[in-house]
């Protein structure tokens, strides 16, 4: 019975294995789409910043006590998988609790802080699910956010649900086994007992053996094949950030928030017109691609990892004064529409042999409209509240300058402001020898 066991856990670990890296490997390559960006400059500026903001989640504790509540999920995650590890160990072995010969006295306290984490987890998933569902936090709400209904709302519950699942699951198993160790049952040694997880064993006292060790491999084998599951699902999930979170805030744009990148080739050529740059006789002239971005292809590698980091948590969307007064930009929308896109990319690429086929849509009409990003005012107020530091107003800019300088379709008002600028120097119309004038009659 044990080898079957053995066998029957060693094909699900492979095959979860399998599934997990064909899942990366389609993210990645739709990643790889992208266009090129140098994110390796100050590298210890840069473990700094991954260090405080996704490790130590910095930005999460500026709402202290939801930023503590997803601390001890957090945490909770990281640390409980010490736990996750030994059972892994003892589905490949045929062993049962193998670190505990190795810690000794120390086990059953380790076991005990783990049993900890698992009810400080179940009950901030319970208080997440009142919040998102009875109490109605308003960013957290598809009443008033559109891009939120359908499957963000059933992905959010569904993740808290199998959470609290799980921690269930870890308790009822070493309720269990716990029993079984005092009753002396062959295969569960005598390791100490566990506090949390002794306030269950009322339920279980009155059943046999057989039974009570049918329950402990339930239990063990819901717990394990649960975080096989939910290891999987993750990728499917806006809750990839639990593993993007290090990366994307380690490649985070270390410029001043306020600065617009320009593109290098148009501003050589402007320079030259200027007379501030010679050209180079012998350089062959570049050619100009497409200005800004249409779809996916034409933003950053870090802009689409920004999309797959995005966490739905709408802090940047609570604060972004366009969706403040009513407008339809939401940045959140920005960053699950270039997701959407995304997903829809690797669809794509899975069904043509890994390489993409021209489906005939685009980022910019079929999924983000062009009334959402002509409502941006480049405030940076998405940017600043990003609890993993995505940049929402990259994307918007890159669609922003290829309407504007591609399709040459700006609003008339934009375009006498061009115009001013180019003739003025200045937004408004009227010759700088005049912009002093209104000082004249000043009285000293």
């Amino acid at each position: 019975m044990q080898i079957v066991q053995q066998l029957l856990f060693v094909a699900a670990l492979g095959l979860t294995s399998w599934l997990i890296s064909k899942r990366i490997g389609i993210i990645k390559k739709t990643i790889q789409l992208s266009k090129a960006v140098n994110r390796t400059d100050r590298p210890a500026e840069r473990l700094s910043t991954m260090l405080r903001v996704a490790f130590a989640q910095k930005k999460m504790f500026d709402r202290p006590l939801v930023g503590l509540m997803h601390f001890v999920i957090y945490a909770g995650f990281l640390l409980i998988n010490v736990e996750v590890l030994e059972i892994v160990l003892d589905g490949v072995l045929g062993t049962h609790r193998l670190f505990a010969p190795l810690l000794g006295d120390f086990y059953p306290i380790l076991i005990n802080f783990f049993e900890f984490l698992a009810v400080g987890v179940l009950t901030v998933c319970v208080i997440f699910l009142i919040r998102r569902n009875i109490t109605k936090v308003e960013r957290l709400q598809p009443t008033r956010h559109r891009e939120l209904n359908g499957w963000p709302v059933l992905d959010a519950n569904t993740i808290l649900g199998i959470e609290i699942v799980l921690m269930l699951a870890i308790l009822s198993m070493n309720a269990a086994d716990s029993l079984l160790q005092e009753r002396g049952v062959e295969h569960y040694p005598l390791v100490g007992g566990f506090f949390f997880s002794g306030f269950l064993q009322p339920i279980f006292k009155n059943l046999s053996d057989g039974a009570l060790v049918a329950v402990e491999r339930i239990a063990w084998w819901a717990h394990i094949l649960g975080i096989f599951g939910f290891a999987l699902y993750v990728t499917y999930s806006k809750h990839l950030h639990i593993f993007l979170a290090f990366p994307n805030t380690y490649f985070t744009n270390l410029t001043p928030k306020g600065e617009m990148l320009n593109m290098p080739d148009i501003t050589k050529e402007v320079k030259i017109m200027l007379g501030l740059e010679q050209p180079d006789a012998n350089e062959v002239p570049a050619e100009i691609g497409r200005f800004g971005a249409k779809d996916v292809a034409d933003l950053s590698w870090k802009n689409l990892m920004d999309a797959y980091s995005c966490t739905e948590c709408g802090r940047c969307t609570s604060a972004c004064p366009a969706n403040i007064t009513g407008k339809k930009l939401s940045p959140r929308k920005i960053m699950m529409d270039t997701r959407d896109r995304l997903e829809d990319v690797g669809k794509n690429m899975l069904a043509n042999g890994g390489e993409f086929k021209d489906d005939g849509k685009s980022l910019l009409g079929d999924y983000i409209s062009e009334e959402e990003i002509l409502a941006c005012t480049t405030c940076n107020a998405c940017v600043q509240e990003c609890p993993v530091l995505i940049n929402p107003l990259e994307i918007i800019l890159q669609l922003r300058r290829y309407k504007i300088m591609d399709e040459a379709q700006a609003p008339g008002s934009w375009n006498a402001m061009f115009n001013n600028l180019e003739t003025n120097q200045a937004p408004w119309k009227f010759s700088p020898d005049d912009r002093f004038n209104w000082a004249d009659n000043l009285k000293s």
